[in-house]
């Protein structure tokens, strides 16, 4: 089954790559329109998945991942339509340069083929992920979880009959609906037609991927994200970006999830965040000086466990610590972080560029919420993934990143010498 499926993506993706710009744009755009227009079938189905994964015991952050209502559907509906309006990066010369000895050199956009993308409850990734593929000329294998088996069938039935409808080879859009994990581990060995295999869910799912797959895989999307309050920043502004980062949507991967305060500002501004997070229902674990500055624990605030600050909470939980000065916050995100998104809060540029300078995380923020972290909100229509490693493309992951490139060389027969 996975080997016919990954051969039948490869032909599709040899065809794919040959479609206009146009026949690509106007196959989005009847998507997301039969999208929208079958509605209630998704959310129906949706509605049962989410019944099921409830009386299974799902966490909390992961049903509410699974879960879709009319404007989370017209959320995916929209971000579609930006993709589809997105310029075409295939063709796209990147480098061009004439030789001394008359050839003409250039590097030219090309697709990466077939993109294979395993994820954990979320609907929005089988939209946002195929979007992407087919406007960037790739196939997508598509492997949801077993707690979005009904809506992803309703998505993926109706993206394959505006592909036939729009003329575009059904067979670029494949997915695997048998919830037997051993699929998986068949998956990862068809490197001969898969070209790069994206892992989104937990780390158990993302370290068996990279020990057993022999397709290049691109993680991340674990995000333990941190805000550093320098004590020259305006207190106010810094706690509505705290409370924007941790609250807007706690169980993504790029809410906060700790706060880091220098020692002069520690007192005044924890204050602040607590008695303002705390009636969004946010707890507190705080270190040894937080909590000393603070006072007594009690029923919001506790002493922090030892590996509290490796966690990623995806929940209304925030970390807080107090650092002595810029170093040694760099220092707590460089030993506890996942290099996804981190940020200083700061009125002193010289400590903006410091901080830019020394995080090597794929997304560095100077007086924001980390909740920017989005293809969407970075103006790039959706992404496939959150790449927290070096190769080949970091942060969110969208055409550009779902290309390779191939050298064009060009001569008057030439020879060499």
């Amino acid at each position: 089954m996975i080997k016919d499926l990954c051969m039948q993506a490869k032909e599709a993706s040899n065809k794919l790559a040959l479609l206009s710009a146009e026949a690509k744009k106007s196959a989005l755009l009847l998507m997301a329109d039969m999208l929208w227009e079958h509605r209630d079938d998704i959310l129906a189905a949706n509605e049962v998945d989410v019944k099921e994964a409830d009386v299974a015991g799902i966490s909390g952050s992961m049903l509410d991942r699974l879960t879709l209502n009319e404007n989370r559907v017209k959320g995916i509906v929209s971000d579609l339509r930006s993709v589809a309006n997105l310029p075409d990066p295939i063709g796209e010369i990147i480098e061009e340069k004439d030789m001394p000895n008359g050839l003409h050199v250039y590097k030219q956009r090309v697709p990466l083929g077939v993109l294979a993308v395993i994820y954990e409850a979320r609907p929005n990734v089988t939209v946002d992920t195929t979007g992407l593929a087919l406007r960037s000329g790739n196939s997508v294998i598509l492997r949801g979880g077993s707690e979005t088996l009904r809506t992803n069938r309703v998505l993926v039935d109706l993206i394959r009959a505006a592909m036939k409808e729009a003329g575009l080879p059904e067979n670029a859009v494949q997915f695997i609906d048998n919830p037997d994990r051993a699929l998986v581990g068949e998956l990862l060995k068809m490197y001969e037609y898969v070209d790069m295999l994206i892992p989104r869910g937990g780390a158990a799912l993302h370290k068996f991927c990279r020990e057993n797959s022999m397709i290049p895989v691109i993680t991340g999307g674990i995000g333990i994200c941190h805000l550093y309050v320098d004590k020259s920043a305006d207190l106010s502004a810094a706690t509505r970006v705290i409370q924007n980062a941790k609250v807007q949507r706690p169980t993504v991967c790029n809410a906060l999830d700790t706060v880091l305060l220098h020692h002069e500002i520690a007192s005044d501004m924890m204050t602040r965040i607590i008695d303002t997070l705390s009636k969004d229902g946010v707890s507190f674990c705080l270190d040894e000086n937080a909590l000393d500055l603070f006072g007594d624990e009690n029923d919001v605030v506790k002493i922090a466990d030892p590996d509290d600050f490796d966690r990623e909470w995806l929940s209304l939980v925030l970390g807080i610590k107090v650092v002595d000065d810029l170093d040694e916050a760099i220092g707590h995100i460089r030993l506890h972080g996942t290099a996804h998104s981190d940020g200083i809060l700061t009125g002193t540029e010289e400590h903006a560029k410091k901080f830019i300078s020394k995080v090597d995380s794929a997304c560095v923020y100077v007086n924001a919420s980390t909740r920017f972290t989005d293809g969407s909100q970075l103006g790039l229509g959706a992404e496939v993934a959150i790449s927290t490693q070096r190769l080949h493309a970091r942060g969110p992951m969208a055409l550009q990143e779902l290309t390779t490139y191939k050298w064009v060389i060009r001569g008057e027969y030439h020879v060499r010498g």
